[in-house]
């Protein structure tokens, strides 16, 4: 298929634009990036995306197309002669959606809340939810993979790109609070998963670098208007 004419309109930290990267990775996908400040609400960005005026957004020739699960199954359908990303089997198909949302709708936002967390019994309550839902993750990786190496089976699959683009930002997290996130007793699978797919030469070089990250971090907060001088 054609692959001229693709763009990315996006910044390369974001766990969510780190997705759409992953996924053209895997597809073979030659494009175009378009650096966007996510902060911004550029003109070429409400253009884009009206709607909800944020990255990521996929052009494809004269069509745009947002939220990075849904560029990742358009891509996976429209460039179908690379590896597939989402399962052909229905049931399976179904819980690779499941556990995706569940990680954008459930648990990665708990980490939105733990930055926010006034006191220690709500950071503890919080580190709960987190720590309860990592177990979840941890059996849904047991179910989805089959005893092999990734979500997708032998390869990188649909679960792997949504809970692969935030591993380096649960790495800063955990560098933050000063606390394992991801816990080798509660998730003795995903550790090893974490290894692998940072290993994978079909995405390796395009997963987001914990220590990148965690100085972009560093420079975002510096840039931030001291509240306390005002």
């Amino acid at each position: 298929m054609e692959t001229s004419g693709v763009k990315l309109l996006g910044a390369l930290p974001s766990p969510y634009v780190n997705r759409v990267v992953l996924a053209l990775k895997i597809k073979s996908i030659d494009y175009e990036l378009v650096e966007v400040n996510p902060h911004e609400k550029s003109e070429i960005l409400v253009k884009a995306n009206p709607v909800h005026k944020k990255i990521p957004v996929l052009i494809h020739g004269d069509k745009s197309i947002c939220e990075s699960l849904i560029i990742v199954q358009y891509a996976d359908e429209v460039w179908n002669e690379g590896p597939s990303i989402l399962p052909s089997d229905p049931y399976d198909r179904a819980m690779a959606l499941f556990w995706a949302a569940y990680i954008d709708d459930k648990w990665y936002p708990l980490f939105k809340q733990l930055h926010g967390s006034q006191g220690e019994d709500s950071r503890k309550e919080t580190l709960d939810k987190i720590s309860q839902g990592l177990v979840l993750l941890e059996k849904a990786f047991k179910d989805c993979s089959k005893g092999k190496s990734f979500f997708g089976g032998e390869n990188v699959g649909y679960v792997d790109i949504a809970l692969g683009s935030i591993v380096g930002w649960v790495k800063v997290a955990e560098t933050l609070i000063g606390q394992e996130i991801f816990d080798e007793q509660k998730a003795p699978l995903l550790m090893g998963w974490i290894d692998k797919i940072y290993s994978e030469d079909s995405v390796k070089d395009v997963m987001l670098d914990p220590q990148t990250l965690l100085e972009v971090f560093k420079k975002f907060q510096a840039m931030k208007p001291d509240v306390a001088a005002a």
